[in-house]
């Protein structure tokens, strides 16, 4: 398998070096992915004294992270065909520091909601080119290193929610958003490093060792047949529903649980911002499980039902007695995105081929994506209507049903190209 020339020539200890330097990259990336997507939630209330955002707006910057995860998710390969992956890695956290100190600095909502695209749109291209990154730099751990950098995202999710108040009360709210910044410079270091080690390698290399870039290698060819037969599957319809109603729910709760907290169940904006962090806590343990159980079970009707049932009775609890045990009811709900990571390992276990799984991947995450980035929307359009959380609560209930629909055609043990082959014999003239 051929690298970059960093890693394909050179001692063994420049070789090492640059693997050293690739990794504290991977790391310091990972750091970056989720820091604005929970980090204006929980200190709404002080930003909105210097930058009025009522009900609606709130949701329509709780839509930003799901729709540019999506559209700027894939127009990354785009920029993969122009750009090495060390570029664009910069790129993306250059704008995600602009984005950072841009929100910070908002003088008006407009300005606010455009810094947030910028910052989630480099977020977007980050996610999308750092399995190539890992892929290219260590092609034999790509395993590990994934479920090593999916964790530090996770974890990562944790922080904002805690200090945003904190450091918004001693300070302000323009330094608990802009803060985050500095994890953008830090993590463009190592990059810059890469970068230049390549061109260097480059300007000294045989034009033979120079083109053979493993960032420059392509995703499997789908052809338009192929395409139109996904969008004709009862799987793929379905995982899409499943990863898309889950989104939602994920995504409604990161823009107004800390603000529906403080009104139900009576609790301070600190003490919202540490529930938000419980409620984004509980998917770390189902993110490391679920695929393990999911790769072993020949139905995963028992993982879906158990996601399902933990919705239904946190939401049950913020309904009827949402101050009684309020960090019961956010444990409930946070556990029950565990259909999350469920639906990215069905992506390769319900499908045979290479052309499958980048098919059945696009399709889920591209129409995922797009039912998710409503929850944000909706919820506050409900709340602003009803003058309550009843409605809102109503609504996301009324999800769970779409999830046990969808989940019914995913637990079972089918594959993607079951679906293809039944379509083109439908589609044969002989027949």
């Amino acid at each position: 398998m051929s690298t970059s020339p960093d890693l394909a020539s050179g001692a063994p200890a420049s070789r090492a070096g640059g693997r050293a330097l690739a990794l504290v990259g991977i790391v310091l990336v990972a750091v970056n992915l989720r820091t604005a997507v929970a980090a204006l939630s929980p200190i709404f209330s002080q930003i909105s004294v210097d930058v009025p955002v009522d009900s609606v707006g709130v949701g329509l910057l709780g839509t930003l992270p799901p729709l540019c995860f999506a559209a700027f998710g894939l127009l990354a390969p785009v920029l993969k065909r122009h750009l090495r992956l060390e570029t664009l890695l910069i790129v993306a956290l250059g704008a995600i520091l602009i984005g950072h100190l841009a929100r910070g600095l908002a003088p008006n909502y407009a300005v606010l909601a455009l810094a947030s695209v910028l910052t989630f749109a480099g977020m977007g291209v980050a996610n999308v080119v750092l399995p190539p990154v890992v892929k290219k730099y260590f092609p034999a751990s790509i395993g590990p290193l994934t479920s090593m950098y999916v964790t530090i995202m996770a974890l990562f999710s944790l922080i904002p929610p805690l200090v945003a108040v904190p450091v918004a009360d001693s300070i302000g709210w323009r330094v608990s958003v802009s803060m985050w910044a500095a994890l953008a410079v830090v993590a463009i270091v190592p990059w810059l490093g890469l970068w230049m080690r390549d061109r260097r390698a480059a300007a000294t290399a045989a034009p033979a060792a120079s083109d053979s870039r493993l960032d420059a290698e392509p995703l499997p060819e789908i052809s338009p047949a192929l395409v139109g037969r996904v969008w004709r599957s009862p799987l793929a319809w379905s995982m899409g529903l499943l990863f898309g109603m889950t989104s939602l729910n994920v995504y409604a709760a990161f823009a107004w649980l800390p603000e529906l907290l403080t009104d139900l169940a009576g609790v301070s904006p600190a003490q919202a911002g540490v529930l938000l962090s419980l409620y984004a806590g509980m998917g770390i343990p189902f993110s490391l499980a679920v695929p393990i159980l999911a790769s072993r079970m020949r139905s995963v009707a028992p993982l879906i039902a158990l996601g399902i049932v933990c919705f239904a009775a946190g939401y049950a609890g913020l309904l009827l007695a949402p101050a009684a045990l309020p960090w019961v009811w956010v444990a409930l709900v946070g556990a029950g995105p565990l259909t999350f990571p469920l639906v990215l390992v069905l992506v390769g276990l319900r499908s045979r081929t290479p052309q499958g799984t980048v098919a059945l991947s696009g399709f889920t995450q591209g129409v995922g994506y797009a039912l998710g980035a409503l929850g944000p929307l909706l919820v506050g359009v409900l709340h602003e209507l009803s003058g309550g959380w009843t409605a809102p609560l109503a609504f996301l209930l009324l999800t769970l049903v779409v999830i046990a629909v969808a989940g019914r055609v995913v637990a079972r043990p089918r594959m993607l190209e079951d679906d293809w082959h039944r379509t083109a014999r439908d589609e044969d003239p002989r027949r």
